[in-house]
């Protein structure tokens, strides 16, 4: 596995390149702005009402009980803890990179899993185990003559988060926050180094327990059926997969100590088309200008002439924003010469 040290030398902080960073993934954050929105909204409509007829109170007369973890403390579980993991991390190697991509796609995951539990919640309807005591808080049932179906004289509200059963909201937040902070940590004490120290996979698995841990209190508290959680973590920890490969490798990978940007950067693989941050693109010699190529910079500060004709791999702004220096020197001399 490559041997690297991030955040050193070549350290970006939240001071330096903090702003820019953010600007360069402007679209990613108002995504996460819009996804919010849509989470608030699939909160405040109605679900859908599945008919409950007489027949079918038997699996849902269970007791009406409070929650063991509450509503207000899965954000904490979910986003608050790995965040403050990924604060740790960015206090000790200071790369604003590792640091920024952690979070956002913490975000993306989080968000994604919510809205596609939410959605699915409204459209599905199912009745929660409790929902007879919901519906019927005095015990008295009470049926349409014609349709059988249940008419209600319980709290609205009440009722209304008792067609929300399918899947597991509590479940599904908990894996992806949690499972997303298990690939990230997997990856940082590099588990799948081949030097057999199991005692790393208590560290990655102590996320996943707690959000198992989460999952089956819902059951014990009769607020969802076994199949509820199962989908609700299924859903949680696949969009966390995905959505943490969009920012770091796998963590079976060699490169999976840092963010693609870094060793893009480091291979010099990364598109970028930046053309108004910095003026290091025009720190070449007018003998190494020519219409046809245009300059990178590399990490140890050599300037290398790339062919306009090849897969474009970005500019020398860019990659002074991803490795934090503020400008390339003015002596750098070329590398190769056309």
């Amino acid at each position: 596995m490559r041997t690297v040290q991030l955040g050193d030398r070549w350290a970006r902080t939240a001071r330096s390149h903090g702003i820019q960073l953010v600007q360069y993934h402007k679209h990613d954050w108002l995504m996460i702005l819009g996804l919010v929105v849509i989470e608030i909204l699939l909160n405040v409509i109605n679900p859908f009402y599945r008919f409950v007829g007489s027949g079918m109170m038997t699996d849902l007369m269970y007791p009406f009980k409070g929650n063991t973890v509450p509503f207000w403390a899965v954000p904490i579980f979910a986003i608050i803890v790995p965040i403050f993991i990924f604060s740790i991390h960015y206090i000790r190697k200071r790369d604003l990179n590792d640091f920024h991509h952690s979070i956002l796609g913490l975000l993306f995951a989080v968000l994604i899993t919510a809205v596609i539990t939410d959605s699915i919640k409204d459209a599905v309807g199912r009745p929660r185990p409790d929902f007879f005591w919901r519906c019927f808080p005095d015990g008295k049932g009470n049926y349409d003559s014609v349709t059988g179906n249940v008419i209600c004289h319980g709290d609205r509200k009440v009722i209304k988060e008792g067609h929300k059963s399918f899947p597991s909201g509590h479940t599904s937040w908990s894996f992806a926050g949690l499972g997303y902070l298990s690939l990230y940590l997997a990856a940082k004490i590099n588990i799948f180094d081949r030097q057999g120290h199991a005692s790393k996979l208590c560290i990655i698995f102590f996320p996943l327990l707690a959000a198992a841990l989460i999952g089956i209190s819902r059951v014990d508290d009769y607020w969802h059926h076994w199949q509820d959680v199962f989908a609700g973590g299924l859903i949680g920890l696949t969009i966390a997969t995905l959505c943490y490969r969009q920012f770091f490798p796998a963590p079976y990978d060699s490169d999976a100590v840092g963010p693609y940007a870094y060793f893009q950067f480091l291979t010099g693989e990364h598109v970028n088309e930046l053309e108004n941050i910095g003026q290091d693109a025009q720190q070449m010699t007018s003998q190494d200008v020519h219409p046809d190529n245009r300059p990178y910079f590399t990490m140890d500060r050599a300037q290398v002439v790339e062919n306009r004709n090849m897969t474009a791999r970005g500019n020398g702004p860019f990659y002074d924003l991803e490795s934090g220096r503020s400008g390339a020197p003015k002596d750098i001399q070329s590398r190769e010469s056309i």
